[in-house]
């Protein structure tokens, strides 16, 4: 099926697409911010070259933000109609990613935490008390 729009429309469309800071994101950094916990953003893993999207190092802390179609997610991840050759791959191999990157988080030590964007949306309240029972525990342990 030929794309509804020109090369240059998709193109820009694509664009406005953000792997980094989108809303959810934002909302719930700032949330977590306001209860006086600090976090890094751009905090990178070199062996595998990636960044969390927030990351808690002296309690090493990673949690990601995945959002419910670029990471298939079981509740709200509907397939593609159109151009499936290329999407479905795309969206495999970020869910294959996700699992390479926590079992090399996991391997050493360090305790990871995936959101759903739908999440986000629903109950920020109950994520951010998800993330900080996280950390005072830690706290509270040593």
């Amino acid at each position: 099926m030929a794309d509804k729009f020109s090369k240059e429309i998709r193109s820009k469309i694509m664009s406005k697409i953000r792997g980094k800071d989108t809303k959810p994101e934002l909302l719930l950094r700032k949330s977590i911010f306001r209860r006086g916990y600090r976090y890094r953003i751009n905090y990178r893993f070199k062996e595998l070259n990636f960044k969390p999207d927030m990351v808690f190092v002296s309690k090493k802390l990673c949690v990601f933000i995945d959002g419910c179609f670029w990471h298939k997610c079981p509740r709200c991840y509907r397939a593609p109609k159109t151009h499936k050759k290329y999407w479905l791959p795309k969206i495999d191999r970020n869910v294959e990613r996700d699992h390479e990157q926590d079992e090399y988080l996991k391997k050493n030590r360090w305790k990871v935490i995936r959101i759903w964007e739908h999440e986000i949306n629903e109950n920020i309240q109950a994520v951010v008390v998800r993330i900080t029972e996280i950390i005072d525990a830690d706290e509270n342990n040593k």
